[in-house]
């Protein structure tokens, strides 16, 4: 602490004992036990009692062990409410996310049902509502149908998507273990809002086809009074923020409505599609409908690399930014293992890749959800679904799927952020838009890559332009600030002190010699220079020392 001598502050001094340095092997121990075990499940708190060594790493390895023996009456109660809630939503959007992949509506609700329940056991959030997402189905539409036709080869196809989330599943779980979460930190919020509204206008125009009865869009089509009309209305179903199970209910009230109404008029004998038929079972096995031939290794591996980042980022995502509303953390190569799991175990029940999406998500926040629970709760329900209630679906319009969708994709397009993004940080504004027109121009992944590359690009940038600035006394304090943020600072001719705002690199180094020497070319009268370097490294500042050797 300092103390006051003679009308100055004076530090104490204090004694440093300086880490004796171990072995080469001892030290990798430490930084391999860091990197893979940072939370050291070994470690037994003063308030627990003397357990076996296994039982907290289970815990850790398995976090249904933490919070299930603390279950109780009240939290099940709270999880049924929001997992039942979630499955009205699911049941509909399953069947109309698994069109929009071109696979059979079933598929849809069988991958509501087994990868939920593996996520509830390994799982870490409790506001995500496991499922499928418009984006990740649109993207291996594209990917997987570039290949194989889903309309003239349709088993061959849905076996590859089984197989896509296979090896999506695998690398989901890889980077969990190996601590490489840092990876899925280059899909920024502004790459994540472009890509995803890129990805809504391209669903939007092929379900407006469907919707309004067209092959094909031409010059008489008024699409822009389309856009408009229903761009003007997107926001009514928001107003009442309390009132949040009445969205929810609106896509399981089209699709009985309009299932209803084609079972009376009898659609199908008037040109209506509906979905068709749909048995009473539960998932089969595909784990022998896994294709592993060497000719479709090459698109599997793109796939499952692609698709397995888009479905991190968003789920990540979703489970962080909901639990910073009740002030939890989330670990988040924890829930890349759970869902890495769920993907791997899906695809060996006819499922395809599934993550958090933000919708069921939501509704299970706004709904009470209290632990991972609720995603038992959703699985058992789409379980009496397909036991029992299936059948009724068959006559369910398409052209009802396709205003479900529409719907949901409505509220991807988040041109509120964008304008924010301008008024804050022009590129990352650069990065939403290149995301968003490479989606629509090119290929989803084209603006993926393109907005990442940019991210990448900035990351780079600022690591070899680090910013500077030069500090001045502020009068009366011991203070000393930017000088160009505070005018009024005192700046002495011959002492120049200079403030580094980033660390330094090898890659910045030049840089900063050259613009350190400008600034003392300018500087006639200039006697001193003082680095503020608080927080760097020393084996940094010994490269600003060579590269001023000679000068």
């Amino acid at each position: 602490m300092p103390t006051l001598v003679a009308g100055r502050y004076e530090l104490d001094r204090m004694e440093v004992n300086l880490r004796r340095k171990g072995s080469f092997f001892t030290s990798l121990r430490e930084d391999l036990r860091e990197t893979f075990l940072p939370e050291d499940p070994f470690r037994r708190r003063p308030d627990e009692a003397e357990c076996h060594w296994s039982t907290p790493m289970l815990k850790c390895l398995v976090p249904i062990l933490e919070w299930g023996p603390k279950y109780n009456l009240a939290k099940f109660q709270c999880d049924f409410l929001a997992g039942f809630t979630v499955a009205v939503l699911a049941v509909p959007q399953g069947i109309s996310y698994a069109r929009l992949a071109y696979l059979h509506p079933v598929i849809g609700l069988y991958s509501s049902f087994i990868p939920p329940l593996i996520y509830a056991i390994f799982g870490t959030s409790t506001n995500v509502a496991v499922g499928n997402t418009a984006a990740v189905s649109l993207f291996l539409a594209s990917a997987i149908g570039a290949e194989v036709s889903p309309v003239d080869r349709p088993e061959l196809y849905m076996h590859l998507l089984f197989t896509a989330a296979f090896f999506t599943g695998l690398f989901q779980a890889a980077l969990g273990i190996f601590r490489l979460g840092i990876l899925v930190e280059f899909f920024s919020h502004s790459t994540i809002t472009g890509f995803m509204g890129g990805t809504a206008v391209i669903v939007i125009m092929q379900q407006l086809k469907g919707m309004l009865g067209l092959k094909h869009f031409t010059t008489n089509t008024d699409l822009v009074s389309i856009m408009c009309s229903i761009f003007s209305h997107r926001d009514e179903s928001a107003k009442l923020r309390r009132l949040f199970w009445l969205p929810v209910l609106a896509p399981l009230l089209v699709v009985v409505l309009g299932g209803l109404f084609a079972f009376v008029v009898h659609a199908e004998d008037h040109g209506i599609p509906t979905v068709g038929t749909l048995n009473k079972e539960l998932n089969p096995l595909s784990v022998s409908l896994l294709k592993f031939e060497s000719k479709y290794f090459k698109l599997l591996l793109k796939s499952a690399f692609i698709s397995g980042f888009l479905a991190l980022s968003e789920g990540i995502a979703v489970g962080r930014s909901l639990a910073s509303m009740k002030n939890e953390q989330i670990d988040g190569n924890k829930e890349m293992i759970a869902f890495g799991l769920m993907n791997v175990v899906g695809a060996c029940f006819s499922c395809y890749l599934t993550t958090g999406p933000f919708s069921k998500s939501a509704v299970n926040f706004h709904a009470g959800s209290k632990t991972p629970f609720s995603n038992v709760v959703m699985s058992l329900s789409i379980m009496a679904v397909l036991l029992f209630l299936a059948p009724l679906f068959r006559y369910t319009p398409l052209v009802a799927l396709s205003a479900i969708i529409i719907v949901a994709m409505l509220r991807l397009i988040d041109y509120e952020k964008v304008l924010r993004l301008w008024k804050v940080d022009k590129f990352d504004f650069l990065i939403c838009i290149a995301a968003f027109f490479g989606v629509i121009v090119f290929s989803m992944t084209a603006g993926l890559l393109a907005s990442v590359g940019l991210s990448t690009l900035r990351a780079l940038l600022s690591v070899a332009r680090p910013s500077t600035c030069r500090l001045g006394n502020i009068a009366g304090t011991e203070m000393y600030c930017d000088g160009q943020q505070y005018p009024n600072s005192i700046s002495y001719p011959d002492i120049f002190i200079l403030k580094l705002g980033s660390p330094i690199y090898f890659a910045s180094s030049g840089y900063l010699r050259e613009r350190i020497m400008r600034w003392i070319e300018e500087e006639e009268t200039l006697q001193y220079l003082i680095l503020d370097m608080g927080g760097k490294s020393s084996f940094l500042l010994k490269i600003i020392i060579i590269k001023f050797r000679g000068y």
